[in-house]
């Protein structure tokens, strides 16, 4: 069976100098492997290829068969590595704790521990007739968190 470590080194040696980062690797059994990667800026189809094409060539078929996929982590996915929430600073994103509860906001500020968001919500403000909108900075620890996505 193909090793995850190899496949690492090979997906390394291709994103050197990119803005390029990997997410995942997954090899079943009958070694087909999936890898999966994502980027600061965006992920192309030409760059997914040469990946693909990369590892191919250095991974012998005679030896040991195996299907390869190469793609672009989906941005509709739950944030998979710290790295995620760095690139998305500034945009809004939608966290589900593992509460159950889901918040959207502006995601301010990552630490290597959690995260903070902004948060508009309306609330009754004693003496006034209307609601007003009010914002709050919540933050979060990555163990509390069971996903955070990208809100589109």
């Amino acid at each position: 069976m193909i090793s995850k470590e190899l496949v690492s080194k090979l997906v390394a040696e291709k994103l050197v100098d990119t803005d390029c980062f990997l997410i995942d690797i997954e090899i079943t059994q009958q070694n087909s492997i999936v890898v999966l990667i994502d980027s600061d800026t965006h992920v192309n189809l030409d760059f997914c290829v040469a990946l693909s094409r990369h590892i191919e060539a250095m991974l012998d078929r005679e030896q040991e068969d195996f299907d390869l996929e190469v793609g672009s982590y989906g941005i509709s996915k739950p944030f998979a590595i710290e790295r995620q929430y760095y690139k998305n600073i500034g945009n809004e994103v939608e966290v589900l704790t593992k509460t159950g509860e889901k918040i959207k906001g502006i995601l301010l500020e990552v630490t290597p521990n959690g995260f903070a968001i902004e948060n508009e919500k309306r609330i009754k403000i004693e003496g006034k007739k209307r609601k007003e909108l009010i914002k709050e900075a919540l933050t979060f620890n990555y163990a509390d968190v069971k996903g955070t996505v990208l809100v589109f």
